[in-house]
């Protein structure tokens, strides 16, 4: 940090946060870029793709195991995942923060580090074009998302059909099993996150260091999700909140059930099955579908369920949701 400039966000001012962060992020594509009241987007198109993901201390990261980087990464990653889950390619983000005013004046810099290094990587031609800033005792993070369509058709939810391949592209359950890891190894006696130690992050295995690294900064297959729109898919969504989960949301979407196999789901499947967060993106395909993606099931005309697995309901709620799994006593 420079010695020159105060130590925190608070003594700093908003004035300077911002080109702190502005100057960590590569130069604006944008008509207009930051540092009006708003960005001017072209929309080739003449349409728009529009999402937008919080995540906030606590239920969505800690700032014991997630750096500034890995937070900035993580927060640009999971919604560059929803524009490809619709076939689309990113365009534009829009990041607005709530600092606590005691944050590092390095924190900052090194959280804009981690927004242009996803860009760059997951979306190249992708850059943050705007967003706000704001104090608040909770630090959270709320990006929406940008995206064209370069004149195709959207991917919807809702578009799955008797007889398509279920598909996945991406990884199942790795995240999960590295939350898993934070939660039993890298904890106080109260159950509290704390830090890891170098000793003990040079101790994990190859597979564990893979699964920390993909829950702290996940790496959706963003340019798969506009490769597989153009082969055929005909339904598409990001595989946020766990694969049982998430596959329902499809079949109830579509009117279909979805019948997965639990041999297709590598070693761990009940993992793959509930563990969200891999942002993988899930699809469904005819016959003779030539794109991206490894085949799990199958869909079926509309049973009485709307998940089979091998041939049997599944029962087990799985995945994701902040209002039922959310525990504030985790720390």
């Amino acid at each position: 940090m420079d010695e020159t400039l105060p130590g925190t966000v608070g003594a700093l001012g908003e004035g300077d946060v911002l080109r702190r962060i502005l100057a960590a992020l590569p130069p604006s594509r944008a008509l207009v870029g930051p540092g009006d009241d708003a960005a001017v987007i072209a929309a080739p198109d003449g349409r728009v793709v529009a999402t937008t993901d919080t995540l906030v201390h606590g239920p969505d990261f800690r700032l014991a195991w997630t750096g500034p980087f890995e937070l900035g990464w993580k927060s640009a990653a999971v919604n560059l995942a929803d524009v490809a889950a619709m076939g689309a390619r990113p365009t534009a983000l829009l990041v607005a923060v709530a600092l606590p005013d005691d944050t590092d004046v390095a924190f900052v810099t090194r959280f804009g580090e981690g927004l242009a290094a996803a860009c760059a990587e997951l979306a190249p031609g992708c850059a943050v074009e705007g967003g706000d800033l704001t104090a608040s005792d909770t630090l959270t993070v709320a990006v929406t998302a940008l995206g064209s369509l370069d004149g195709a058709a959207p991917v919807l939810r809702s578009g799955a059909r008797a007889g398509d391949e279920v598909r996945v592209i991406g990884e199942l359950g790795v995240a999960a099993r590295g939350l898993e890891l934070l939660f039993t190894r890298f904890t106080d006696a109260d159950g509290s996150p704390r830090a890891a130690t170098d000793a003990e992050l040079a101790a994990l295995s190859d597979d564990d260091a893979h699964a920390l690294a993909r829950q702290l900064a996940p790496h959706p297959p963003v340019a798969a999700g506009v490769a597989a729109a153009r082969a055929g898919a005909h339904a598409m969504m990001d595989v946020s909140d766990g694969l049982a989960l998430d596959a329902r949301r499809m079949a109830d979407a579509s009117g279909v059930t979805i019948e997965l196999s639990r041999s297709a789901l590598g070693d761990e499947p009940e993992r793959a099955l509930a563990g969200g967060e891999d942002h993988a993106l899930l699809l469904t395909a005819p016959p003779g579908y030539a794109g991206p993606g490894r085949v799990i099931g199958v869909v079926r005309e509309r049973g009485p369920h709307a998940l089979l697995v091998d041939g049997a309901p599944h029962t087990g709620r799985g995945g994701w949701d902040p209002y039922r799994d959310w525990d504030a006593t985790r720390g």
